[in-house]
């Protein structure tokens, strides 16, 4: 396996999906410094700049690991991937030991002053490894033992440690790699165990947390569960609060928005430089611009599928370009449905977009193989 940079007359990497990126970015900078102005009054003594600052490292951060790695033959995947997917196994469990409580999970983990998230490490590495087996497996893809049970137990032990404090991460990475099994031609049966393991997962967290099951309650408007506060369940000030303030900040927002910088909501949506920045977007530059960037990440799954994964030169860098697309943009469309009102309230951030560190990184990443998938494209596609 050669790491070299690649060849001069190899293809260029597919300018649209960079295009995006930055897109992407440039709103994403723009509406952080809008919300963050409430978190430096309260966090940080007023320093907005500081703050913004922070979050335009950090993008920086996401491109230079998407520079990087557009780079790097993707074959790294190959040898890599699972010693990359093990040691984030080993970060989630010590999260599970040593984990730094944020948001009313333990999600984080520090050395020293460097905080993290594992979670997006692993999924990223997951990813990875799955479309590596995926494709190392399809003579003999629809062999339980020798071909599906190695991947479902990598699927299992690695959603399953995530699902633990952040279910909704986990779901998503179920569904991700759900698609690259099923594309890879999984038999049905076979993946029905993904499906079974997901609702089973799901349900658990749900009987065991009642925060978690309140927030479904308070979206399908109807009590469930016996665990959960009925008045904190259907109260505006309740679980209903972030959902309700969503949507005042797109009423206000209007098609054209009130103006950059002039959004009031975000002193009242908690996390609204990260779980809420769509709604911050929509109540600061309107309608149109909500619209433009799910626009964005219409387009990424267009380029993503269309353009690199079906002109892959083999059947890893397709199964790798199915699955990194999925998943940026599954994060990117139920983020703004938590923002817009369809989907229970849940922390993820929007690609590209909300304020983070490891988000960033992670999304750079994935970005970055992408684009060495279409460098080794069979045939130009513009």
């Amino acid at each position: 396996m050669s790491l070299a940079l690649p060849i001069k007359n190899q293809p260029t990497a597919d300018r649209t999906v960079v295009r995006i990126v930055f897109v992407l970015a440039v709103i994403g900078i723009m509406a952080v410094y809008s919300a963050l102005a409430f978190l430096a009054e309260t966090k940080a003594g007023g320093d907005l700049n500081r703050l913004l600052l922070r979050h335009v490292t950090f993008v920086g951060g996401g491109l230079a690991a998407m520079l990087v790695l557009s780079r790097i033959d993707y074959k790294w995947t190959e040898r890599f991937a699972k010693i990359g997917l093990i040691g984030s196994i080993l970060l989630l469990v010590g999260v599970l030991i040593t984990g730094v409580a944020a948001k009313g999970a333990t999600r984080w983990i520090r050395f020293g002053t460097v905080g993290f998230q594992p979670s997006d490490f692993a999924r990223f590495f997951l990813i990875c490894y799955v479309s590596v087996l995926v494709a190392r497996k399809q003579t003999y893809i629809k062999d339980f033992k020798r071909g599906f049970l190695p991947i479902l137990a990598w699927i299992g032990v690695t959603v399953a440690l995530i699902g633990s404090q952040n279910l909704s991460t986990a779901l998503l990475l179920l569904a991700t790699t759900l698609t690259i099994c099923f594309i890879g031609q999984v038999s049905l049966p076979q993946l029905s165990l993904l499906v079974v393991g997901g609702l089973l997962l799901g349900g658990t967290m749900l009987m065991f947390s009642p925060a978690r099951a309140a927030r479904v309650e308070n979206q399908l408007g109807m009590r469930i569960f016996s665990h959960t506060d009925s008045t904190q369940v259907f109260d505006d000030a309740g679980e209903g609060y972030q959902g309700r303030q969503a949507e005042i900040a797109f009423a206000m927002g209007g098609l054209g928005g009130v103006g950059p910088g002039k959004g009031i909501q975000r002193d009242f949506l908690p996390e609204a430089y990260n779980d809420f920045i769509y709604a911050i977007i929509g109540e600061e530059y309107g309608s149109v611009v909500a619209v433009v960037l799910l626009t964005m990440f219409l387009l990424l799954l267009y380029r993503g599928f269309r353009r690199i994964a079906f002109v892959a030169r083999d059947p890893l860098g397709y199964f790798l370009a199915i699955g990194l697309t999925t998943t940026l943009v599954l994060y990117g469309f139920v983020h703004a449905g938590v923002n817009l009102g369809l989907f229970p309230v849940t922390g993820l951030p929007m690609p590209f977009v909300s304020f983070g560190g490891s988000s960033l990184v992670t999304s750079g990443a994935m970005v970055g193989v992408l684009l060495n998938v279409s460098r080794h494209r069979v045939q130009a596609a513009s």
